[in-house]
């Protein structure tokens, strides 16, 4: 524990008055500085509270990344309200759920989103803040003077992906947030006290520059974000209206990126290829690091990043809106190719078999990890009793992610337990099909599901979209998967589509593949 509470909106505060010129923000167009940033969130969260919005009122943020989400994440906590992560890609009904859901009392909302927005019946709902003039205006005539009054417990709310079901909000503490989730940039060193994180940031003259490719909306790039302000760190903020793999690469240029954040082979993949295309049109000296989350590297789009970032490492890391960071891998190309990921991990993690009962080596179970974790679900008391768990006398976060203790102690991830494949009584993991898959030099991305079968309940079905000019069969892949994983986890039906179905935040969507798997099947 820290000697004293913990608030993001204090930390950062803290960081600015320590190194107020240092770079905060960096896009491709301009910088902010810690002071410009500080300055911007304080006055919009001015703003906020001259609207009567008040500790834990949730406010929806609904817009693709650009700098005024980084100001509405600040400038909420400052007021000590909830920012929530609206997916801009939903449509009425999903939005209708989401809004009401969340009780937001209050939308900062992007000039092409305000006719969704005003569409809905959400009854809580008295403020639109529309960016442009209007949210300029605000706060051009809002006070810089910062608020007070912050606590450790004040809540930070994160809403799932929705892949297999509708989006939960998954409430932290700042404390507990800061502690599990925004302190791998200092590779979970103590934090004794604020006035520590910003003497630290001070003494550092050579901060480090992170990319958060991914949106904003997405835990994963918010968690970029705080942890490159705990650190003192410059965040290079992606704020283009379409990913570009190109675009990604001059940011890294321009920007001086040392860690660049990708989220799967979804954007890892198109930033090799363009590499490899025009390997000398960008300098990207500074790039030290590729970092991994949310969604698996394939083997294939690992052997390409190597080959396009050569000496480079990839840090994998697994975590969840649940768990927080729990789990980390450094690749230096050394290790073999394995079927799913395989990740160091500590003592605070273990593998539980249906009992609550640790998993010997070898057995697969569930991924728990203890220590500092959310509060629970936003109003699904059922769903948080079913997630934390007290376990002799210590609660853990069982997010619902099988995996295997191995012989070394390191975990392996095979994957969510919602999308496991039932086939004849065997349960087969899709993520762990998928990898196997992705490593035919032919797939450039796939979708594993379970489609019925009269006789086994479910059957393997893959979704496999070819790489251009690939004529490659469906019996040339279940071959060569034969090769790597046991026969029942290999497709037993293989479906070639121009697009595999993935979330605005590049998991594989399997709600949507399961229904276009089944349409083809019929």
């Amino acid at each position: 524990m820290t000697a004293r509470p913990l608030n993001l909106a204090d930390v950062f505060e803290a960081i600015t008055d320590a190194v107020p010129d240092r770079v905060a923000i960096a896009t491709i167009d301009r910088d902010y500085t810690y002071a410009e940033l500080d300055e911007r969130s304080t006055r919009l969260a001015n703003h906020l509270v001259s609207l009567g919005v008040g500790a834990g009122d949730h406010v929806a943020v609904h817009s693709a990344n650009r700098i005024e989400w980084v100001d509405a994440f600040y400038g909420c906590l400052k007021a000590r309200a909830v920012p929530i992560n609206i997916n801009y890609k939903y449509l009425h009904d999903e939005l209708t759920y989401l809004y009401d859901n969340a009780d937001c009392v209050a939308a900062i909302v992007a000039p092409e989103h305000v006719e969704a927005v005003t569409a809905l019946d959400v009854p809580t709902l008295e403020h639109v803040i529309v960016l442009g003039e209007e949210y300029d205006a605000a706060l051009a005539s809002a006070s810089t003077e910062r608020l007070g009054g912050r606590t450790p417990d004040d809540p930070y709310v994160l809403y799932t992906g929705g892949t297999t079901g509708s989006p939960k909000g998954v409430v932290w503490r700042n404390e507990d947030l800061i502690l599990a989730a925004l302190n791998a940039a200092r590779f979970g060193a103590p934090i004794e006290s604020v006035e520590q994180l910003a003497a630290e940031a001070a003494a550092n003259e050579t901060p480090m520059v992170m990319l958060a490719c991914g949106p904003m909306m997405h835990g994963g790039s918010q968690w970029i974000l705080g942890n490159g302000h705990v650190s003192g760190a410059t965040v290079a903020l992606y704020d283009q209206p379409s990913f570009s793999a190109e675009a990604i690469l001059d940011l890294v240029q321009k920007a001086g990126v040392n860690s660049l954040t990708f989220l799967g082979d979804a954007m890892g993949r198109p930033v090799a290829d363009a590499i490899l295309a025009e390997p000398d049109r960008w300098d990207l000296s500074s790039l030290a690091a590729v970092s991994n989350g949310a969604a698996p590297l394939s083997e294939g789009v690992r052997a390409q990043i190597r080959e396009a970032l050569p000496g480079r490492f990839i840090l994998d890391t697994y975590g969840a809106s649940e768990s927080g960071a729990t789990a980390s891998r450094i690749d230096d190309g050394t290790e073999a190719a394995v079927g799913a990921p395989k990740f160091a991990a500590g003592d605070d993690v273990e593998v539980f078999d249906p009992d609550m009962r640790p998993c010997p080596p070898g057995v697969d179970g569930m991924l728990g990890r203890r220590g500092p974790m959310p509060v629970g679900y936003y109003k699904d008391p059922v769903k948080t009793a079913a997630t934390f768990k007290e376990i002799d006398g210590v609660r853990w976060s069982i997010p619902g992610d099988f995996a295997r203790r191995e012989e070394d102690g390191s975990v392996t991830v095979l994957g969510r337990g919602s999308v496991c494949i039932n086939t004849g009584g065997e349960k087969v993991h899709p993520e762990e099909v998928e990898a196997v898959l992705l490593r035919h030099d032919d797939v450039f991305d796939v979708a594993v599901v379970g489609t019925p079968h009269e006789r086994w309940g479910q059957q393997v079905t893959a979704l496999v979209q070819r790489r251009d000019g690939s004529a490659v069969s469906a019996d040339d892949l279940r071959d060569f998967a034969r090769t790597l994983i046991s026969n029942y986890k290999v497709p037993k039906e293989v479906f070639f589509v121009s697009e595999v179905p993935r979330t605005a935040v590049s998991k594989v969507d399997y709600r949507a593949s399961a229904d276009l798997a089944v349409s083809l099947v019929s």
